[in-house]
């Protein structure tokens, strides 16, 4: 068996030629650093500092301090107090940065939550902002909580902060009379940077005090206009540090019990997780032999609309250090192991008994790196093995195999070439490449995302085209968008086009809901960036979207969106949104059936939200929406309440409560298909969700997690069913009632899930995990039960139970490498 597997080498050459050109023609025209820009001198340290939170070694009796921070939110340019100074001195080594702090404050004030790592709880921090090539896009995030917890991210103006990064670093924090003191130690292998003399980095000190949100900058910021990386200052002194051999293994192992309706299945797994540096600036990110058994649960509902029930990505590998392929929103990772994409032909007697699915994934990795001239390149591959339906003839009662999903490859190519501090263009490839005779399929844009040089007007715009290559022909599609926008200052404003048309499609490895559509939107917003009379903050946007389908060119509707958010003087933030859609709407999607729509008319949302100051012991999030429609001859209306208190007992133990009502009285759409013609219905519909978590954390390294989840969702139609016309209008002239369809689509739909897990970081990098789950799912045409016996049906279902238990251990090949020297010596 084979599989084809290949790189078109002549639009890789091509797209590497245009790359080069424009890094030739950009890169000399960067923008020239600001003269104000703070300077911190970092020294080289003989003996490197004990990593305690203690600062009474040596080289912290010589080292330069950055100090003098300012505040830029909620108010800009004030100067830190006496009372919370800060003072950040560096030094370096052959091995790694060296960072300590010194942060006054008074420790009655300051908050401690302990939570598990990445999370920021109600506690204060302490950032370091590193950017080896100093261009203002590329940053790495190392952040310090003043519980001792760690967090870290990458980011850059495609995807912000990116906290699915994660690296292996040391600190410690001690209390103080007068605030707290931070040390820590940053290998170099948690940096890409390339092998200069005298290198200058870009550098950023932030700290913040969580009991009023306020954010203080060693190199002031200026929140109104431009990304926070171009208010960098710079780190000198830095000389012969040559980039380490980035060498980390993550072997793991898991041992896995499930039972299912009287069935026990058992597991044991070895795997290893691999990165390794092919250059200064370039990674290798590989998963061998995936596990992905711990990851959580999916939030499943019910889904009665006309496109698919999509889930986040849990799976660690797949969420860490994919900023480059997130490029084009042309990668939605979840396709990687899906469910199959191929049909069962049955004979006659035959029944399946046993469809996957999913697709097991057996390798995948990542290339990506950025060169120190911002040229960004991106190479992602995975593979996932045959799938087969089980079959089994009813008279015979013999079993047979059918393939369902044949040995897949998955490819991605990204170049990216940023420029001016603030600007990118990108060239962008995926493909999905399938044995034998199913389908294949290849996308390829065109982006680009230019600032100007003052940071006050953006311009961003994409072409992309799809190609599938089917059994019988070749579908192409093209898709287009572009903005123009004012994008500093209190009142911004913009013009935005998106265009698909009927034959473009990504779903293979991307994810678009619908395609054929051709939509202008006008958007216009005023917010502040300093404290009024009574707010911190406030926000009020207005947009006016008109669309049409691309093919025919007719009109489909008008929304008009406006929304208000504010953030008060006591930290609680609230607000408004209202959404009107005026006079006929047309529906191409909800019918299934290609050239016919349904009409609606002048749709009214209007909803509210309220989220108290997590600070307090016990808050609160409340959000309540309603939605109407003005139109003769309907009854519609809607709402729903979500109700969320959250207790944080101490700053080991935090419980969420979750609860959320949704009611939709006299809703109309697709009921189900009969006498091959779509049949309409108005149906009630009540949904039900309840959802607990709960977290204790004992300290940094160790957490008990429990969470959730029951969702209750029926759909009652009783007789109202219609067929549709051809002028989008519904009609009960045909008859039809519950007992002429051959399927009742009634619905009363559950399901239950449940996670408790045990993590500890027994050192650093290395984690055992224990965890327990169970899963219930029920489904019937019951839509009259109430609660109480909906959960009997629920809990006479078969229960999934899953107990697992995972180590995963850090190994740096540096540590070995000077092990071993050691030795030797």
């Amino acid at each position: 068996m084979t599989i084809k597997v290949y790189i078109n080498t002549e639009r890789l050459f091509k797209i590497l030629i245009i790359c080069m050109f424009v890094n030739f023609i950009t890169v000399n025209s960067l923008s020239a650093q600001s003269k104000d820009k703070k300077v911190l001198n970092i020294i080289r340290a003989v003996t490197p500092p004990i990593i305690d939170g203690i600062l009474n070694d040596d080289i912290w009796q010589r080292a330069e301090k950055a100090q003098n921070f300012t505040q830029y939110k909620p108010d800009i340019g004030i100067r830190e107090t006496d009372e919370r100074t800060t003072l950040v001195q560096m030094s370096f080594d052959d091995q790694a940065l060296y960072i300590a702090a010194y942060l006054k404050d008074d420790p009655k004030l300051m908050m401690t939550q302990l939570t598990n790592r990445d999370n920021f709880g109600q506690t204060d921090y302490f950032k370091v902002v590193i950017n080896p090539n100093n261009d203002a896009q590329n940053d790495t995030q190392f952040i310090v909580f003043s519980s001792g917890v760690q967090a870290d991210a990458i980011a850059n103006p495609t995807i912000n902060e990116d906290f699915g990064w994660n690296a292996v670093w040391d600190s410690a924090v001690t209390k103080t009379d007068d605030g707290w003191i931070v040390e820590m130690k940053l290998p170099y292998r948690t940096l890409r940077f390339s092998d200069e003399k005298e290198p200058i980095w870009g550098i950023q000190f932030i700290r913040f005090f969580r009991r009023e949100r306020s954010e203080y900058a060693w190199n002031p910021i200026d929140p109104t206009k431009g990304i926070v990386g171009l208010y960098h200052g710079e780190l000198k002194g830095l000389k012969d540090i040559e980039p380490p051999v980035r060498l980390n293994l993550y072997p793991f192992t898991t041992g896995i019990l499930n039972t299912f309706d009287d069935q026990t299945d058992t597991k044991l797994t070895f795997g290893m997780d691999v990165k390794y540096g092919l250059t200064d600036n370039f990674t290798l990110d590989a998963t061998l032999v995936p596990d992905f058994s711990q990851a959580r649960f999916d939030d499943v509902v019910l889904n009665l609309g006309p496109f698919e029930q999509t889930f986040a990505e849990q799976r660690q590998f797949f969420t860490e250090g994919v900023d480059l392929f997130s490029k084009g929103n042309l990668f939605f990772s979840r396709r990687v192991g899906s469910a199959p994409i191929g049909s069962v032909t049955l004979d006659d007697n035959q029944e399946i008994t046993d469809r996957p699915q999913e697709t097991k994934v057996l390798n995948a990795l990542k290339i990506s790196g950025r060169t120190k001239k911002g040229l960004g390149i991106g190479l992602f591959n995975a593979i996932t093995e045959s799938t087969f339906a089980t079959i089994r003839d009813t008279i015979t009662n013999e079993g047979s195999k059918q393939l369902i999903e044949p040995l897949s490859n998955y490819n991605i190519l990204v170049v990216d070439q940023q420029f001016n501090n603030n600007s990118s263009v990108s060239l962008i490839n995926t493909n999905v490449l399938r044995e034998g005779s199913f389908r294949d399929a290849n996308v390829t844009a065109a982006l680009f995302d230019i600032v100007n040089k003052r940071n006050t007007y953006n311009i961003a715009g994409d072409f992309k085209m799809s190609r599938l290559n089917l059994i019988d022909d070749n579908q192409v599609g093209y898709s287009s968008s572009f903005s123009a926008a004012k994008v500093h200052g209190n009142f911004r404003y913009g013009v935005f086009h998106n265009y698909a048309d009927t034959d473009y499609d990504i779903n293979d490895l991307g994810l678009q809901f619908r395609n054929n559509f051709n939509n202008v939107t006008l958007n216009t917003s005023y917010q502040t960036f300093e404290p009024t009379k009574r707010l911190n903050s406030y926000n009020i946007n207005l947009s006016v979207s008109h669309q049409r389908l691309a093919s025919p060119g007719v009109y489909t509707g008008t929304s008009i969106n406006t929304s208000f958010r504010a953030n008060s003087k006591k930290l609680d933030t609230y607000g408004l949104n209202l959404n009107f859609q005026p006079g006929k709407q047309y529906d191409y999607f909800e019918a299934r059936t290609e050239n016919s729509f349904f009409i609606y008319e002048n749709f009214l949302n209007a909803g509210m939200f309220i989220s108290s100051n997590y600070n307090r012991v016990f808050a609160v999030d409340l959000r309540a929406n309603v939605n109407t429609l003005f139109e003769d001859g309907r009854d519609y209306f809607t709402y729903n309440l979500d109700f969320s208190p959250r207790v944080r007992f101490n700053d080991h133990f935090l419980l969420v409560y979750n609860v959320k009502y949704d009611f939709r009285g006299g809703d109309r759409g697709f009921a189900t298909r009969q006498d091959n013609q779509p049949i309409f219905g108005e149906r009630d519909r009540q949904i039900v969700e309840n959802s607990l978590s709960a977290n204790y954390t004992f300290n940094p390294f160790q957490i008990v997690s429990l969470t959730f989840r029951n969702y209750w969702d029926t759909v009652s139609y009783e007789d109202n069913f219609f067929t549709l016309l051809d002028n989008g209008r519904l009609t009960t002239d045909y008859g039809y009632t519950l007992n002429d369809l051959d399927n009742d689509p009634n619905i009363n739909f559950t399901t239950w899930n449940l996670d408790l897990s045990y993590s500890w970081q027994f050192a650093p990098g290395s984690f055992l995990t224990a965890l327990y789950r169970n899963q219930l799912f029920n489904i019937s045409n019951d839509a009259q039960a109430n609660y109480s016996d909906t959960l009997n049906n629920l809990f006479n279902s078969p229960t999934q139970h899953t107990f697992s238990v995972r180590v995963q251990y850090f190994i740096d090949y540096a540590n070995i490498k000077s092990v071993f020297s050691r030795k030797n010596s």
